[in-house]
């Protein structure tokens, strides 16, 4: 009984914080979800429980963007996304967890430094590009499938061509719902849906909705500059504690 208070104690602040990534608002917090649930289970079992409750995030996401999508990212990205999904499910059991989590944590610190000073720079938004996007999408493909990570190779991307902030987060819920559907069957084959992981994965349901739907209230209510701000300065705090947990893991 109390292993699984402790498991709910974080699972909960975990699932509100990739809610509110997910519903468009604080960009890298999202990232916390995995690392934070692995405070209690296996990072493999943490990510496996968490799945399901992404992909009800996924739907209240789509209604709540419909509408707003750029279509040419999702087209240019899916891919790479694809493969490095693949790539992940052929290598999840053989790269470590504190490795996936300093590549993780460095891609998160260097792009939000690099926007910033783009932003402090007043530079111009780079164009659309099929290599990079196939790049950074097989990096949002492998890290989104071995951590639920992949929101700052996205970013990457996504938040250079400086889109606004409504449609940048519709692009970002329709490309990581394609990839989270793509994510199943592999988690299926890795043998994680057993009924305990189902069963965690609906108790936290409902704070997923609470988190996702608060995510979108607040895109809606707050400054284009406030939104790019606090999302690069998530990112760097949280890439900041992922590296310090990779190396940490790895010893």
């Amino acid at each position: 009984m109390q292993s699984e208070l402790f498991f709910f104690a974080v699972a909960i602040p975990a699932v509100i914080l990739t809610g509110l990534s997910k519903g468009g608002f604080g960009g890298g917090i999202g990232i916390l979800g995995t690392p934070l649930i692995a405070l209690a289970v296996s990072p493999v079992t943490a990510a496996a429980i968490l799945l399901p409750v992404l992909l009800l995030m996924d739907a209240i996401g789509l209604y709540s963007w419909r509408g707003h999508v750029r279509w040419s990212i999702i087209w240019q990205m899916m891919p790479g996304a694809l493969a490095g999904t693949a790539l992940g499910w052929a290598t999840a059991a053989t790269v470590p967890d504190g490795a996936v989590r300093i590549l993780v944590g460095a891609i998160a610190i260097i792009f939000a430094l690099v926007q910033a000073f783009a932003d402090w720079k007043k530079l111009q938004p780079t164009s659309e590009s099929l290599a990079k996007a196939s790049f950074w999408g097989a990096l949002a493909g492998y890290t989104s499938f071995v951590a639920h990570a992949g929101g700052p190779a996205f970013q990457a991307y996504a938040l250079a061509l400086q889109i606004d902030k409504l449609k940048f987060a519709g692009t970002a819920a329709v490309f990581f719902a394609m990839v989270n559907v793509a994510k199943v069957l592999p988690y299926l084959a890795l043998g994680q849906f057993t009924n305990e992981n189902l069963l965690r994965s609906i108790g936290l349901m409902p704070f997923a909705a609470i988190g996702v739907l608060a995510g979108v209230w607040l895109v809606h209510r707050v400054s284009q500059q406030f939104f790019t701000s606090t999302t690069q300065l998530a990112m760097i705090v949280v890439g900041s504690k992922l590296v310090w947990d990779g190396f940490v893991a790895l010893g």
